[in-house]
């Protein structure tokens, strides 16, 4: 399994998990985990993702997303599982 982890930070609006899981529908990335929270009016949103089926390499997931942040008004960030995990090791 090719996991990533893509994390969405910014002012909550309408539409921002509609338009970031329809990108990854688009470019067949599987969503196996999501989790989101609302404080006050921030937005933060986890995703666990698998990328086995898409034609698109990581790194135009990875910046496609961050693009599509920016038109949305928040911060996209996409990791390779592996990176995350070393990075966020006790």
């Amino acid at each position: 399994m090719n996991k990533i982890i893509i994390t969405v930070v910014g002012k909550d609006t309408v539409g921002i998990i509609a338009k970031v899981c329809t990108y990854l529908a688009e470019n067949q990335v599987n969503i196996l985990d999501i989790s989101q929270t609302i404080v006050q009016e921030f937005f933060n949103m986890m995703m666990i993702a698998d990328m086995d089926k898409s034609s698109q390499p990581f790194e135009v997931i990875s910046s496609d997303l961050e693009k599509l942040g920016e038109e949305i008004g928040v911060r996209i960030k996409c990791q390779r599982e592996e990176i995350f995990t070393k990075m966020h090791r006790i």
